[in-house]
């Protein structure tokens, strides 16, 4: 015990100090280490669920992100099919347009040639009855009476018809 005043230590109050400290300790630990770490661990559990969370929504946006780049390409697929057939209708409407039109150039035609072939046939037979009618007055100033009428049309008729035929041969 000398050699440990000789160096300045007092054994007494070593040993007091020493209780004092355990002691101190023991209510430290008990009063302060507990919930000190009880709030580190609890800390550390928020911390690892923000982690967790903030996995799952880098996770959720990513799997957003895909679905909305999967929606636009049908959504492109799609817009590319209304394009597809918004042309073919409009190729469908203008073909049947100009059906329609051709159609109707044709009846135009056809009334056409119909409507001059009809007044054809009246020039003609104006033309008939013309030179029927010269004939009998020519016929008359030959031979300076009155014919019959209706017989000099029949013979008229029958020598424009022979003449008519004689052209068609």
């Amino acid at each position: 015990m000398e050699a440990l005043e000789g160096l300045g230590i007092n054994l007494p109050g070593l040993l007091t100090q020493l209780v004092s400290f355990l002691i101190l300790f023991a209510i430290l630990g008990r009063l302060l280490y507990k919930p000190v770490t009880k709030l580190l661990d609890e800390r550390s559990k928020r911390i690892r669920e923000s982690l967790e969370a903030a996995e799952r929504a880098r996770e959720e946006a990513t799997s957003a992100a895909e679905r909305v780049e999967h929606e636009i390409v049908e959504a492109r697929v799609q817009g590319q099919g209304l394009i597809a057939e918004a042309r073919e209708a409009a190729s469908r409407f203008r073909a049947e347009q100009e059906q329609r039109t051709r159609e109707a150039a044709d009846a135009f035609l056809e009334r056409a040639r119909a409507d001059v072939a009809r007044e054809r046939d009246a020039a003609v037979e104006e033309v008939r009855r013309e030179f029927a009618a010269l004939a009998i007055d020519a016929a008359e100033r030959v031979i300076d009476k009155s014919l019959d009428l209706d017989t000099h049309r029949g013979l008229i008729e029958n020598v424009l018809r022979e003449g008519l035929e004689e052209r068609k041969n």
